[in-house]
């Protein structure tokens, strides 16, 4: 059997950004530092917003926003997203509670989590499916009515819009840099916000409960002098994967637009050659930045294209099976009570596609041609 070795993504690192980071090496100062701030400070400029403070994971992140918000209450998300939305809810004292998604767009709406709401409901994550902002204008207008934190998990989706307004910069927001991700710090993430306070405990939070910065204790006089005014954690990035993250910014548009027209040409392709699969949906007042490429297909075949594909060197996935609440722990932790009718469905159907800016037409061409081999050639289960 013939493979080509198509991944699923591959991260585009180009000489500007391996040049930075050696400089960073080269300096001596590999922690938290001069990059991380200029990082910070073009990251908040993108996305027209005060305060934008990088961390080490879009999880810390995520459990940041809960904490220095004092979230212990119900806090409403999807199941279908990766778990760590879920678990930080749980790891800060809060009570997850799993709405439905839009099965076009995979992402929750203000109906499925009006759904949800409850005297002791306190926020809601909505997570930007694959590239594609939720329905932003209706779910902030919920939280408001209702008095809730809206917390965006962003982790997907760098870079888009819904009705001209960036992904992340309706709530509190919250990225990923993750290799897969549209930018890619190696492992990093990032947390943004309007508030000066929440940025104040944010900075402290993630550095020991300690308010200052080693490097801004450097520039004065005593800088030995370091008190913690709050139990706090060791969630900063380094000052060398700021600096692949900064050049990687500035190249966030291009790359972008890379992904856009390769998902542009998977829809002819597809379109043209496979008219089973169905592919994904990009809603009116939404820009679609394709962290993902996913399609869906008969759930009877779903699990044989992937190992098919797999077998042709194709590096297709799913994203995500099981979804949250079908999970061990968190089947135990609601004892199988939880009914997502149209998350479950989409866990079954679903398979990611290789896509990332580098992508060649060739390697493009060999994805689609051996998806057509599978339904081909692969058995209902």
């Amino acid at each position: 059997m013939e493979k080509r070795d198509v991944p699923l993504c591959r991260p585009s690192i180009k000489q500007a950004e391996i040049d930075a980071v050696v400089e960073t090496l080269k300096s001596g100062w590999l922690a938290h530092g001069e990059y991380n701030n200029k990082f910070e400070e073009a990251f908040a400029e993108m996305l027209g917003v005060p305060y934008a403070i990088s961390m080490n994971s879009c999880t810390s992140a995520l459990e940041v926003a809960l904490k220095v918000a004092g979230i212990t209450g119900e806090v409403i998300l999807p199941s279908f997203t990766f778990v760590a939305t879920a678990n930080v809810v749980v790891t800060t004292g809060g009570v997850p509670v799993f709405c439905e998604v839009d099965g076009d767009t995979r992402n929750v709406t203000a109906e499925t989590i009006a759904e949800k709401i409850t005297p002791q409901t306190e926020a809601v994550i909505v997570v930007h499916y694959g590239g594609q902002p939720c329905r932003m204008d209706d779910v902030l207008k919920l939280c408001e009515d209702h008095g809730l934190l809206l917390i965006e998990d962003s982790a997907e989706t760098i870079g888009a819009t819904w009705n001209g307004k960036l992904a992340g910069s309706f709530g509190l927001g919250c990225f990923s840099f993750y290799p897969t991700k549209n930018i890619t710090t190696a492992e990093g993430g990032l947390l943004t916000c309007y508030d000066e306070e929440i940025n104040r405990k944010a900075r402290a939070l993630i550095s020991h409960g300690i308010a200052s910065t080693t490097l801004a204790r450097e520039k004065v006089k005593r800088p030995w002098l370091r008190a913690a005014e709050m139990a706090g954690h060791n969630f900063r990035m380094p000052n060398p994967l700021a600096a692949l993250g900064y050049h990687q910014l500035l190249r966030l548009d291009e790359m972008n637009a890379k992904r856009v027209a390769l998902a542009q040409r998977y829809d002819r392709l597809l379109a043209d050659q496979v008219p089973a699969v169905k592919a994904p949906v990009v809603v009116q007042g939404a820009t679609h930045v394709f962290q993902m490429y996913t399609i869906t297909v008969d759930e009877t075949l779903r699990d044989g294209i992937v190992i098919y594909l797999r077998e042709r060197g194709v590096g297709a996935s799913v994203h995500f099976d099981p979804p949250v609440h079908l999970q061990p722990f968190y089947l135990d932790y609601y004892a199988g009570q939880v009914s997502l009718p149209v998350t479950e469905k989409l866990a079954k159907e679903l398979i990611t596609l290789p896509i990332y800016p580098d992508m060649s037409e060739v390697d493009q061409d060999w994805v689609v041609a051996c998806l057509k081999e599978a339904l081909r050639e692969v058995e209902p289960i």
